[in-house]
């Protein structure tokens, strides 16, 4: 076995591919972080304050959520890469297990994020779509852009992250949904979608009322997640996987409100595309003829990085640089300014012959990149432009009158090698092999805690397996425990027993929470409406706090009181509510769970009405939470 993966690890890493999906991976991964850590930062009192904006247990939450917004903001955009992509894993370790998201909102993606993010510390995404491969070329920047050669990196940077991150889960997932008779009667996907607590504000009756349709897309999802580790790297096979799998993820996000889960799997699939789709994509987004042509000083180090600068961003490849003291003099439009005035500004002519001189090259360069056109007629804007203008001709007359000396001589950039560039991008043959070997056997480890985690929750919890009948098997038992604790701290490996019989199974009842306002009138907390959904932006992790915690087929009364507590005190103070003159409503509703296909059941469970079965009143910090009956007999 580790001689098979060593070998193949080994051929993976010397065939070079382009690094562009794994660039495009990098940011994306970046801004789903950056999304959920705006939202942390939103609920930030729901889920870290003992009593929400009562009692402020971290005082300095808001800092840190911060701190990490601007690491993941440098993730995104790839800017001292190395050192963000470390940083970003230690805040999701820190945060998934050390705050009150570890048990009571926990968002259903933490631990696969944080396996993601310890394979991009390892894995070389600062190649493409990224602020240091600018700083690479900054550093020599009297080459011109033409001559630097499109990165590359190994196929293994591909094939491995998907493999452990996508394979692994899937193939775990599928082991727990064989155990669910909603799952094995193909309706797998269909029951979340009836759940009024599950379900977006997009009606999906329409097609969950197609039973025939539904059990299709059931089995095909077993099928899928059970075949994808072994089939998805066949070439031929590789693009039918990418679109059951992108069309699978992409409903989970329009149609559940767990769409963070959603979007951390689907971002997988960049990595999963065929290059060649890339290249195909590539050819039809690039400009077939640059559209401006710009002319700058090629003896200056400051013009050579602003145009090195320019072309980074100019992705669509809509503007030509050249050379002034070569090309100028071939360009009749050009031939009426001086060789002195052209290189003390950015000169550049359109596809029309217009010319234009430094802030409104700058303007037309933006607005030929497309993308960045925006910037480009705001920068035209009267005003804008006169007072950007004003600190040009400070720049660039100050270049002048000093010959390009001291104002243009700019300390040279040093790059620290990432872990990747010095593991891999090695000439030593030998070195190659014996850092492959370390590898083979991390990943070795990698698959035995997978295995681990399977077999014990997958098939000896699943098959009721006492493992405690003798003091060797106990041990055994304890020992899988701690791993499976380990392996999901820190690299993401966990069980993937998601919305299993096991939870749906006699969810038979919802709660939603009411106000009386001033005028005696009763309001719906902006939180679950009169249908049962909850409302936005209350999904994600709050979602999973409120419909897998606190409200379950087996109602805990001591956790109900405390998000009670919670939802109350947040969204009242929130709506502008006095707590200790308003009273709260708890209202019940009751629902319909069916591991067989029923009729039209999402309607149904979401007309239903309501019961008032207990009122929650404020006293300053204490809330005082009575209800009609125990809330096992409602």
């Amino acid at each position: 076995m580790y001689k098979l993966i060593s070998s193949k690890l080994l051929a993976s890493l010397k065939l070079q591919v382009p690094a562009t999906a794994l660039g495009l991976f990098r940011l994306l991964f970046g801004l789903v972080t950056l999304q959920e850590i705006l939202f942390l930062l939103y609920f930030n009192h729901l889920i870290f304050d003992p009593i929400p904006y009562l009692d402020v247990e971290f005082p300095m939450i808001h800092f840190f959520l911060c701190l990490w917004a601007v690491i993941a903001a440098f993730v995104v955009v790839g800017y001292r890469y190395q050192t963000s992509i470390i940083a970003n894993y230690v805040f999701w370790l820190v945060f998934v297990n050390f705050t009150p998201m570890q048990r009571d909102f926990d968002g259903g993606f933490d631990l696969f994020m944080t396996g993601a993010n310890l394979f991009l510390i390892f894995l070389p995404a600062d190649k493409a779509f990224s602020v240091d491969n600018l700083r690479r070329k900054l550093a020599n920047p009297f080459v011109h852009y033409q001559h630097y050669q499109k990165p590359t990196v190994s196929v293994l940077a591909y094939s491995l992250p998907v493999i452990i991150c996508l394979g692994f889960l899937y193939f775990d997932s599928v082991i727990h949904k064989m155990f669910a008779p909603h799952w094995r009667n193909g309706l797998g996907g269909w029951l979340p979608g009836t759940m009024p607590y599950y379900v977006s504000a997009i009606n999906m009756s329409w097609i969950l009322n197609i039973e025939i349709l539904q059990k299709i897309i059931g089995y095909t999802i077993l099928i899928f997640q059970f075949t994808f580790l072994f089939f998805v790297h066949i070439r031929r096979l590789r693009m039918i996987y990418v679109l059951i799998g992108v069309s699978l993820h992409l409903s989970i996000i329009f149609t559940l409100n767990i769409y963070p889960f959603g979007f951390g799997m689907l971002i997988f699939y960049t990595l999963v595309i065929p290059f060649s789709y890339y290249r195909k994509l590539g050819e039809w987004l690039t400009a077939k003829q640059p559209s401006l042509t710009v002319f700058y000083d090629k003896l200056c180090p400051l013009c050579n990085r602003t145009v090195l600068t320019l072309n980074h961003f100019d992705i669509f490849h809509c503007i030509d640089f050249k050379d002034a003291q070569t090309f100028a003099k071939n360009y009749p439009a050009l031939q009426a300014i001086n060789e002195k005035t052209l290189l003390t500004d950015l000169y550049a002519l359109d596809a029309k012959n217009q010319s234009y001189a430094g802030v409104a090259t700058y303007a037309q360069i933006l607005i030929k990149m497309r993308y960045l056109a925006l910037f480009g007629y705001l920068l035209k804007m009267p005003g804008v432009f006169h007072l950007a203008q004003h600190y040009y001709r400070k720049i660039a007359d100050s270049r002048a009158r000093l010959n390009c000396d001291s104002a243009c001589q700019i300390e040279k950039v040093v790059i620290k090698p990432t872990l990747y560039d010095s593991l891999f991008m090695v000439s030593d043959e030998k070195t190659l092999k014996k850092h492959n070997r370390i590898l083979s056997k991390i990943v070795l480890i990698l698959c035995l805690l997978q295995l681990n985690s399977s077999i014990h929750y997958g098939l000896l919890y699943r098959f009721k397996i006492n493992t405690q009948q003798t003091p060797i098997t106990a041990a055994l038992a304890a020992a899988s425990n701690a791993l499976i604790m380990f392996s999901g701290s820190f690299a993401g490996i966990t069980p993937h027993a998601l919305y299993l019989h096991d939870h749906f199974h006699g969810y038979n009842r919802i709660l939603a929470i009411t106000y009386i306002d001033a005028q005696g009138k009763e309001q719906w907390l902006p939180f679950i409406n009169q249908e049962g959904r909850l409302l936005a932006p209350n999904w994600g992790r709050v979602q999973s706090m409120w419909a897998n915690i606190a409200v379950t087929p087996k109602i805990d009364r001591h956790r109900l009181n405390k998000f009670i507590m919670k939802v109350t005190a947040f969204w009242g103070i929130k709506s502008g509510l006095a707590l200790n003159a308003t009273v709260f409503n708890i209202k019940m509703k009751k629902i319909q769970s069916s591991d067989k296909w029923v009729y039209d059941l999402r309607n149904r469970n979401l007309s239903g009405s309501w019961t008032t079965v207990g009122t929650a009143k404020w006293q300053d910090k204490d809330v005082d939470i009575q209800m009609v009956k125990d809330i096992g007999q409602l």
